[in-house]
Order: structure tokens, then C-alpha cells, then sequence
């Protein structure tokens, strides 16, 4: 067994069981997706780490890649969401908290010809519910697939 130790506690990471779980609260597994795009680590960096470049594949906002920067995504029909930049580590390493419980951490790793990407979506609590008061355990699932799709369009946009 792993152990990560987080401001919040200590996470335990099962690689067996492929589960996560949490000292101080039932957590949900984070989301996490990888995929691998024909492009130089600092194309995708740019596409992924700036306001216009995330706009294309993701959602409308103003990040500027600055820790403690806070900004908005644009969730169409959700409305505005804020978010706050975490972690800027030029051209590996992105995260941002969205909304009231959810973090996005944006990895890459230069690859022959190729960067591979992954993204982790954490702060899933099986109790937690949206500010529009939709369980965890449902949109969870809903970004979990509307992952796959939006880094796809990441992979098209940079390979087309």
C-alpha cells in the first residue's frame, strides 16, 4: 500500500483493489484520463495552461497560469464557475481548483515525437453534492465520459 499525505489527511492508494480512500471522509476515486498527442510538449502546455488554448478544447475562461490566480470557466448552462490556479509547473504541470470541491491537475511528459497527457479530476465525495445540488456519485459519472470527449478534442485541435 501507498500513502500520500495531503493537507487533509492521508490518502491510501490500493494499486490491487484499484481504490482510493480517505482518513476523513468516503471519498470517490478521482477521474483520471490519459491520452498521448502528436505534439511537443510545449504546444500542448500552451493548450492546456492558457486562457485561449484551454477556451478551444474545454470551456471558456480567463486562467492566466499564476498560482493563487483566480479565474472563471464559463459552464454554459451552469453558469460561471470560479476556480483558483494550485500549482503552475512550466510545461509538466497545471492544477486549479474548480468550483467547491473539485481539483483538475493537468500532467505531461515528453515522449518521442509525442507528449502524453493526463488529466486527474479529484474531489469526489460520495456524500458531496454539487452547488446545484446534484450528487457526486451522478456527476461523477457524467465528467468521467465527458473526459474522454473533451480530450479528444484536445488531441484533434492539436493533431488536425
Amino acid at each position: 500500500m501507498v500513502s500520500y499525505f495531503v493537507p487533509l489527511g492521508v490518502w491510501y492508494v490500493d494499486h490491487h483493489e484499484s481504490t482510493i480512500t480517505h482518513e476523513n471522509a468516503k471519498q470517490l476515486p478521482d477521474i483520471r484520463r490519459t491520452i498521448t498527442v502528436k505534439a511537443s510538449i510545449e504546444r500542448v502546455w500552451a493548450a492546456v495552461a492558457t486562457s485561449e488554448g484551454l477556451a478551444a478544447w474545454f470551456m471558456p475562461n480567463d486562467l492566466e497560469p499564476r498560482v493563487g490566480h483566480t479565474f472563471h470557466i464559463d459552464a454554459g448552462h451552469w453558469g460561471s464557475s470560479p476556480c483558483e490556479v494550485t500549482v503552475v509547473e512550466p510545461p509538466r504541470r497545471l492544477a486549479f481548483r474548480w468550483d467547491k470541491d473539485w481539483t483538475i491537475t493537468i500532467e505531461l511528459t515528453e515522449l518521442q515525437g509525442s507528449t502524453e497527457v493526463t488529466l486527474i479530476h479529484s474531489g469526489w465525495g460520495a456524500e458531496g453534492e454539487t452547488r446545484f445540488g446534484e450528487p457526486h456519485t451522478v456527476v461523477r459519472e457524467r465528467m468521467s465520459n465527458g473526459w474522454v470527449g473533451l480530450l479528444n478534442s484536445l488531441k484533434k485541435q492539436l493533431e488536425g
